[in-house]
């Protein structure tokens, strides 16, 4: 007993570290050889993470970085010291206690129990620390907004919400030591500038495209991609970091709320304060005085409102959710660009170019029959055909539609298999995609004129609307595929993606609906029948123009046509003015079962 107690004496004098002796390894006698020492478990786990991470860091190339130099340079590797898979500019992120060991050589080690699924292996950025503050107090604000705003329709309201979102998604990102790109601040804005399409517009149709549209480019705000896997998946993103956000929200609330520096606790009760007098004080005065009772109804969402308290509270669930997932994903982007597929395997020329020469003499005979007949105008679609000028527009307009569909994607695979070895291959390459792209836009004037032709002597409805800007864009993507085989393909990505968001924008604030009701009213001025039934049915943006036709048919057209009385935050500009139209010109009372027709003839007045 005592010479182990001198023994532990004597370690702890001379400094040895090695602690006690491990219990159950057995001791080697005097004179036989020690036996193998047994590798940690834990050390196993680190080289054989260390060995995967060194393997992605060597084939990494496309290194998502925020800062404002990687514009200059983005296909530039990881810088010397940092991380390959960690988040860009994360040197100032809290040390996490719960996070991976790190070396110095400035590789990461995960566990092997937290290791992301195979297929996100490589481009899952490290876990942030816990959401400071400032993100929570967006979120937050986020979520309360949710609850008293959405659920009484999309307007105004789609605006204010996003501040908080990018508010949230600002402090996450700061946090993490990530500094905005200004190409991320151009995709923040533009997508803040679609949520002006509810603003303007009452139509569901155009609203819902320019959210969805919104969504999109917020999402490549967060991500920063650039290539093609990277703007199509970049979406996910969010969705997929929602159930790892909620716990990351709840290790910050629960850090806040323990005390400390900055505690949450403070400023959780100031709010409560502040809305208990609040309530107080604005109850009495709109009891003392009519007026500021009016103003206050008008300013402050009612919550005993038709959509219900338990709908309102998972709005805010939700929009919580939200809040938390883009703040998420702000602090810990995944790199979606790492999951594109590498350059294809080039072919032989004749493998390659003999399919695409035929193809080009294809469009160029049909680009002659077109010109043939468009151009010498009805007599001759008649004898040959034997069907008017508009059914003959109408009749190829979809094939036009899907052949141009179908042309992108065989240039898109063309560009894979193309050979790139030499100059005169470049040569072949540009000659024969550029006269394909050339003849795909003569094809898709064809499809444009076509369709003025058919909606000249039908007039517009939604989806002849819908469907000729839908092909003017693909002939914008034509154009900036051509401009890409002259200058480069490097931003050709985004270019799409931002006249995807240019076009739905410009779609949205153009009205449609208001097209539509004047385009058929025109028409039927000119002596073509009027589709009564139909103009009934569209939204609020056309009644300024149904409010020019004479009665009965103003009438029985806006009868109708759904103008809600519903609170400032939820009423696009297209509704107030029909509100004050149909205030100051109210709906008779006629009988409009026999003008409901699919025809009215010019006659009737």
């Amino acid at each position: 007993m005592s010479d182990g107690v001198e023994g532990n004496d004597e370690r702890r004098r001379t400094g040895d570290a090695a602690g006690p002796e491990p219990q159950g390894v057995p001791q080697p006698r005097p004179g036989e050889p020690e036996p193998a020492a047994q590798p940690d478990p834990a050390t196993l786990v680190k080289a054989g993470t260390a060995g995967r991470t060194k393997a992605r860091a060597g084939a990494k190339t496309d290194e998502p970085a925020t800062g404002e130099a990687d514009d200059a340079a983005p296909d530039a590797p990881a810088a010397s010291g940092t991380p390959a898979d960690a988040p860009p500019d994360s040197t100032d992120t809290p040390e996490d206690p719960e996070a991976p060991d790190e070396a110095g050589d400035g590789l990461r080690y995960e566990r092997l129990p937290d290791a992301p699924p195979p297929i996100l292996d490589g481009v899952r950025a490290r876990p942030p620390a816990p959401p400071g503050l400032a993100t929570l107090v967006a979120a937050a604000v986020t979520a309360l907004l949710s609850g008293l705003l959405l659920g009484d329709g999309l307007a105004v309201n789609a605006l204010i919400l996003a501040l908080p979102l990018a508010a949230a998604a600002w402090f996450a990102a700061r946090q993490a030591g990530r500094r905005p790109r200004r190409s991320s601040l151009c995709w923040g804005a533009g997508g803040l500038a679609l949520l002006a399409v509810p603003v303007w517009s009452d139509a569901e149709w155009p609203t819902l495209l320019a959210v969805l549209a919104a969504a999109g480019l917020g999402a490549l705000a967060l991500h920063g991609c650039r290539k093609w896997s990277g703007v199509l998946l970049a979406p996910l993103g969010p969705v997929l970091a929602v159930r790892r956000a909620l716990v990351w929200g709840w290790r910050g609330a629960r850090e806040r709320t323990a005390g400390g520096e900055k505690d949450l606790g403070p400023l959780l009760r100031s709010v409560l304060v502040a809305v208990v007098l609040l309530v107080i004080f604005g109850g009495l005065f709109a009891a003392a005085d009519r007026a500021f009772a009016d103003l206050l109804g008008s300013l402050v969402p009612d919550v005993d409102g038709g959509s219900g308290v338990p709908w309102r509270l998972f709005l805010a669930v939700l929009g919580l959710a939200a809040a938390l997932a883009v703040a998420h994903t702000a602090a810990a982007p995944t790199r979606w660009d790492g999951l594109g597929p590498g350059p294809g395997r080039p072919r032989g020329r004749v493998e390659w170019a003999l399919p695409l020469v035929l193809l080009d003499l294809l469009f160029a005979a049909f680009v002659a029959v077109q010109a043939a007949v468009l151009l010498r105008g009805e007599d001759v679609v008649r004898a040959s055909n034997g069907l008017t000028y508009s059914e003959y527009a109408r009749e190829g307009f979809w094939q036009l539609l899907f052949a141009t569909v179908l042309t992108l994607a065989v240039i898109s695979v063309a560009v894979r298999v193309a050979p790139r070895s030499g100059p005169r291959d470049l040569l072949l390459v540009r000659a024969v995609l550029g006269t394909l792209c050339l003849l795909t836009l003569v094809v898709v004037a064809s499809a444009v004129r076509r369709m003025d032709l058919y909606m000249g002597e039908y007039g517009l409805t939604r989806l002849r609307l819908s469907v000729v800007a839908m092909e003017l864009w693909l002939g914008a993507v034509v154009l900036l595929i051509l401009a890409a085989g002259v200058f480069g393909a490097r931003l050709l990505p985004r270019a799409v993606l931002a006249s995807a968001a240019v076009a739905v924008l410009a779609f949205g604030l153009a009205s449609p609906d208001k097209l539509i009701a004047e385009s058929n009213l025109d028409a039927h001025r000119d002596g073509r029948t009027l589709d009564l039934r139909y103009l009934a049915g569209l939204s609020a943006d056309a009644v300024p123009a149904l409010d020019r036709l004479d009665e009965p048919l103003r009438s029985c057209a806006l009868r109708s046509i759904a103008v809600p009385d519903a609170p400032w935050y939820a009423t696009s500009l297209s509704q107030a003015r029909a509100h004050d139209i149909l205030t100051a010109r109210p709906v008779r009372n006629h009988p409009c079962r026999d003008l409901l027709t699919d025809d009215i003839s010019p006659s009737v007045r």
